[in-house]
């Protein structure tokens, strides 16, 4: 199976959907990443700079994953790039996935949400689309869970690879809201999961059985009964 990801900044990819893209690596899969803007409005000093650091921590971040793609529009911008339509809908084309991630049109970023739109179209009837986990959730209903426990501290690692981005404090959250989509799920003690939902569009309105599957359950048990669920 042929699973692409494509996050609007240099470290998107790493905080969303690095546990998932994983276990989808883990399995066999061919994975294959993009980033949409060069990350150049993550911070001060020359941009220049800070566009060349935030390419090399990404190249960094996702090394177990393949080299990614890196489209370099201006961050913050994505919405005015006419030519950013085009330039996704070739990779997705080239590439022929079999399902495609990205940002969730309602998240916190515009460059998030311009990205979610052109992903949108590219994809057309190419395969099926899922919308990653907005950041602390806000806003966002599950459909889908996948278990990333095996995966977690590589995705740390990842994410701590962002050296300009004070990091810390995002792999803090990731792994808060991880352990707390796990939770839905009923899953043991010291599980993660990574939420998604499919972009439901004619032919490609049930698809989750392409992502990896979610964490156990424990029992459950029914106060009054000797029955677990």
């Amino acid at each position: 199976m042929k699973i692409l990801a494509i996050g609007a900044h240099p470290d998107d990819i790493e905080i969303f959907v690095y546990g998932t893209l994983a276990a989808c690596a883990a399995r066999g899969d061919e994975v294959r990443v993009a980033v949409a803007t060069d990350g150049g409005a993550g911070g001060n000093g020359p941009v220049a700079e800070l566009v060349q650091q935030r390419a090399a921590e990404t190249t960094k971040g996702l090394a177990k994953l393949g080299r990614p793609h890196l489209f370099g529009f201006p961050d913050g911008q994505l919405a005015s790039q006419s030519d950013a339509g085009r330039a996704i809908a070739n990779l997705v084309s080239d590439f022929r996935p079999d399902a495609v991630i990205t940002h969730a049109p309602e998240d916190y970023h515009p460059d998030h949400r311009a990205l979610s739109r052109l992903v949108e179209d590219a994809a057309g009837f190419i395969c099926p689309l899922f919308f990653a986990d907005t950041l602390m959730g806000v806003g966002f209903t599950p459909e889908f869970y996948v278990d990333i426990t095996p995966h977690h501290a590589d995705k740390k690692t990842a994410i701590m690879a962002h050296d300009s981005q004070h990091p810390q404090r995002f792999a803090a959250g990731a792994a808060l809201q991880n352990r707390f989509r796990a939770g839905q799920c009923n899953a043991p003690e010291g599980h993660y999961a990574e939420a998604f939902r499919v972009f439901r569009r004619f032919p490609f309105a049930d698809a989750g059985a392409i992502l990896p599957p979610p964490p156990p359950r424990r029992p459950f048990y029914v106060p009054g009964s000797d029955a677990f669920l």
